[in-house]
């Protein structure tokens, strides 16, 4: 039976052909749109493990622009600062239980990169939500002028990096999270600030009437148990002036609602396009056994049954959409992993690509899916086969 499905297909190279790249379209669209949501949402995943925080808090007017979210939740560069005092105001609010300030510095373009990058530092011994992720790829304490840069820059542990004329010396390499912390830098307090004297002495940054040395840019909080995140926003808001405290998770919805949008127009789309090609392959199979419907006749006279014919028909169908199902697999691996960067930043949303385990499982599935739809369509079609009239169809009358 085999045998015969494959020389009938065979026969017929062009019908095959339409059969395979119809095969390989659904299943390129199956698999690729899954893996595709599903690093969405993992990117999210990671996005809202690297925060770390409940609340953070940043100067007033950096609140009100709209290339703060960008800075924080992608890394996009750029610096704001307000007076360290705050940071004592805030760590003595009720409902605290710890906090660690942060230090943003937009650097200029180094031999890691052709563009800016996002310096990023922290105090080492208070900080909960940098460390934890650095701990990953680098066991040891960051020394001074050690860097840690984000998985996707040009650089590696040993290589040395230059930031406003300091030579920094790269400690380790971070894990891809799939946001724009890929592409940032983050240090030790120490070294940012060794940084920021440079800047203001080569006159490449101005500060105006702020004092880096006593300055922060960003105060993460961790809320004790037994308060919620808003009762202590709300009190820092009213207590401490001219400074925005904003929940993480406030933060995140838009990101959030922005990926669920995008998340339901794939799926969307891969649900017409999976039902278009079932009817389409319904369809190509239905004209497929009217063309042969004498061939059909002459296998009955020699001894076929109408079971043997229906289930020549369905192997015919499963070979040539397993192929093709093959072949989209293959095509969206070969589009999705490689490219997923720059489909990152053609969504412009947290995406980060599902373990190895998780894509072969979304293989599995986009192949079951194929043979699920070549034995529906072509099962309907098998089911007319049984209705044949050898004797007419063999006189000609029909």
């Amino acid at each position: 039976m085999k045998s015969l499905a494959a020389k009938n297909l065979k026969g017929k190279p062009l019908r095959t052909a339409v059969l395979v790249i119809l095969s390989a379209l659904l299943t390129f669209t199956v698999f690729g749109g899954t893996v595709i949501v599903e690093s969405l949402d993992t990117g999210l995943a990671s996005l809202e493990n690297r925060l770390g925080a409940d609340i953070m808090v940043v100067p007033y007017e950096a609140a009100t622009q709209k290339k703060f979210e960008d800075m924080v939740l992608q890394g996009s560069t750029g610096y704001f600062y307000m007076d360290s005092s705050k940071l004592e105001m805030i760590k003595n609010t009720e409902g605290v239980k710890r906090v660690s300030p942060q230090f943003f510095l937009a650097s200029t373009s180094s031999s890691c990169c052709s563009v800016a990058v996002q310096i990023i530092g922290f105090e080492p011994e208070t900080d909960f939500t940098v460390t934890p992720w650095i701990k990953k790829s680098y066991g040891k304490d960051l020394e001074k002028l050690d860097v840690v840069v984000g998985n996707d820059l040009n650089a590696f542990v040993g290589d040395e990096l230059s930031f406003y004329g300091v030579k920094c010396k790269v400690a380790a390499k971070l894990d891809k999270t799939g946001t724009g912390f890929d592409t940032a830098v983050f240090t030790t307090e120490e070294t940012i600030k060794e940084l920021i004297r440079s800047s203001l002495e080569k006159k490449m940054n101005d500060f105006k009437d702020i004092d880096p040395e006593n300055s922060v840019s960003c105060i993460m909080i961790d809320v004790a148990d037994g308060y919620t995140a808003e009762e202590v926003l709300n009190d820092i808001n009213l207590h401490v002036k001219r400074v925005k405290a904003i929940q993480s998770a406030e933060m995140i919805s838009g990101v959030s609602d922005s990926l669920s949008g995008v998340s339901g127009i794939i799926r969307i789309l891969m649900t017409a396009i999976w039902v278009l090609g079932i009817v389409i392959l319904l369809l190509a199979f239905t004209l497929s056994v009217n063309e042969r419907r004498k061939e059909f006749a002459v296998l009955r006279v020699i001894g076929a049954t109408r079971a043997r014919l229906g289930r020549t028909v369905i192997c015919e169908a499963l070979i040539a959409c397993l192929s093709g199902g093959a072949a989209g697999i293959c095509l969206g691996i070969l589009i999705i992993l490689p490219f997923n960067d720059i489909i990152e930043q053609m969504l412009g949303l947290p995406f980060l690509l599902p373990d190895a385990v998780s894509i072969i499982k979304y293989v599995i599935i986009a192949v079951i899916l194929s043979a699920l739809s070549a034995v529906a369509a072509s099962g309907t079609v098998a089911a007319r086969i049984s209705r044949i009239d050898t004797g007419v169809i063999l006189r000609g009358d029909n």
